[in-house]
């Protein structure tokens, strides 16, 4: 990562007008090691292109696959199919989602495969998703619980039924990824529903998925054929705008062909209710996801509750539905996201420790906060990043709905997924 930098947000008047946002960082991901198992090429349109998706591409790379950049959101993968990598050492930087599907897919490869990170994702759990793995009868060999990780495969590998501790899509994709190349099926039992790009995409890669309200299984697949992926826009990287809309008032911004994915899309339903108008048109499916264009207005907004069964649709949007109900009438608790606490910083305290910066009264809880919103304009002040992408883009809608604007330190952890966030945000604010 470059030196840290600093970047003044200063408050917006409104934000206006019509964008579109990268290819979904989730599906791009996916989009690259599906294809790199196929049989044949595989061509994806849309590619979100940022510094996660790129260590996948270096990633497969290292691991003897061919992949020709057509354009800087088109790219073609030349698959080696379902065991065809070439066993060795990849650095996945801070892609916690290259790292943990990565390792399922290697347990059902021949060799040794070394999985590395940045010191941040060295930081996080990763033996949540070693351990299934060891049940299925891969060898995983975890640094006291973090990376790297070392994979050796035995040959074979067992189906299992695995439920997981927690809801989580990448550790779910660990396990269905290794069950691809195992013995009988792999299930896998979610506490809640996640993200489920994994599963949509091996359905139309040709292999043999049921998806049941809690469950999901895959049999072992013989070959993998994607053809072309077309990834919608992300709506993670939607959610900012999204947000600042509904803060600054007079706002009015569509954002246009983002995916639509109910276990991705929560964000919607809790502005709605907090008073933000929202409209959703031109809906359609895209390789199986829902997309469309979503529009939003300034309103005035009121308090909510967040609990455990909502948090994996909106948990990368967490921060800024914390930085909403600091807006909003009345007492916010957002409950159920201890899984905050391990991501690229502790976004818990970051999120207090930011948004308390600049005016709002928050307290962090164990799993969540406590937010009393005040219906008026924040002070404004400074925000650390600390690192994490998020965090730089919570930092940025609250200087636009400050009064004074907000420095944002080490601003430059947008590029882990939207390197043109700043610029697109200037395009739509009006002074």
């Amino acid at each position: 990562m470059p030196p840290s930098t600093g970047l003044r947000i200063e408050p917006a008047a409104a934000v206006i007008g019509h964008v579109a946002v990268p290819g979904d960082k989730s599906i791009s991901h996916r989009a690259v090691l599906l294809g790199a198992l196929g049989e044949g090429d595989t061509r994806v349109s849309g590619f979100g292109r940022s510094r996660d998706t790129e260590a996948t591409v270096r990633a497969v790379r290292a691991l003897g696959v061919e992949v020709e950049d057509v354009a800087v959101d088109e790219l073609v993968v030349h698959g080696v199919g379902l065991r065809g990598l070439r066993a060795g050492e990849v650095d996945c930087a801070n892609a916690g989602t290259l790292m943990r599907l990565l390792a399922g897919i290697a347990a059902g490869q021949d060799g040794v495969f070394v999985l590395a990170g940045d010191e941040s994702l060295s930081t996080r759990p990763m033996e949540r998703v070693a351990e299934p793995l060891r049940r299925m009868g891969a060898t995983v060999e975890t640094s006291d619980g973090h990376a790297p990780i070392r994979v050796t495969a035995a040959g074979r590998l067992r189906g299992i039924d695995y439920r997981l501790p927690v809801a989580s899509a990448q550790v779910k994709s660990a396990v269905l990824l290794a069950g691809l190349n195992a013995e009988g099926p792999t299930t896998v039992v979610e506490p809640a529903p996640s993200r489920d790009h994994t599963e949509l995409m091996l359905e139309a890669a040709g292999v043999r998925v049921r998806r049941r309200p809690t469950s999901v299984t895959v049999e072992p697949a013989a070959a993998l054929r994607l053809g072309e992926v077309r990834v919608p826009g992300d709506f993670s990287s939607a959610a900012p705008l999204l947000v600042a809309a509904a803060l600054v008032p007079g706002s009015d911004l569509t954002v246009h062909d983002v995916g639509l994915n109910p276990r991705r899309a929560a964000l919607l339903d809790v502005l709605e209710r907090m008073g933000a108008r929202v409209s959703v048109f031109n809906r359609r499916r895209e390789g199986g996801e829902p997309v469309g264009d979503v529009q939003v207005h300034a309103g005035e907004l009121v308090a909510t509750r967040i609990e455990a069964a909502e948090v994996p649709a909106l948990v990368d949007e967490l921060p800024l539905a914390a930085l909403l109900a600091s807006h909003a009438r009345g007492e916010t608790v957002v409950g159920g996201a201890r899984e905050l606490r391990v991501k690229e910083t502790d976004r818990i305290e970051a999120v207090t420790d930011g948004l308390r910066a600049v005016g709002a009264r928050i307290h962090s809880r164990e799993d969540g906060w406590t937010i009393t919103g005040v219906p008026a304009r924040l002070r404004g002040g400074r925000v650390d990043a600390r690192g994490d992408h998020r965090i730089a883009m919570l930092g940025a809608i609250a200087g636009l709905a400050s009064r004074e604007g907000v420095e944002i330190e080490g601003a430059e952890a947008v590029a882990i997924s939207f390197p043109g966030f700043y610029e697109l945000l200037e395009s739509v604010t009006r002074r």
